[in-house]
């Protein structure tokens, strides 16, 4: 029987991971879906909150889910500060930050 079932869901990490399956070629993949909506929600609510200024040595400056986390371990972008800031200041990532300027 073709289809795909839900295998797992982690309300934690919000991902929703699903078995798939398929009769003509026997083959099997697993999907894990992550839900980001309530993610970027709070992530705006802290960015509009957020101090403006850059004093003192710690600024909360992104909140991203676990998935992109280990997405951006394993292309080596977290272990490479020059990357890992070119990808905070990336336009096209805004919605994980939490706090404007540049890092």
């Amino acid at each position: 029987m073709s289809g795909r079932r839900l295998f797992s869901t982690n309300p934690h990490l919000g991902t929703t991971t699903y078995f798939h399956y398929n009769d003509a070629d026997d083959s099997a993949t697993f999907e894990t879906l992550t839900e980001v909506d309530s993610f970027i929600d709070e992530n705006k609510r802290e960015f509009n909150d957020a101090d403006t200024g850059w004093r003192g040595d710690m600024h909360k400056v992104a909140s991203i889910p676990m998935t992109l986390y280990m997405d951006l371990q394993k292309q080596g972008i977290l272990e490479d500060p020059k990357r890992l800031k070119a990808w905070l200041n990336d336009p096209e990532n805004r919605y994980f930050r939490t706090k404007s300027g540049r890092v």
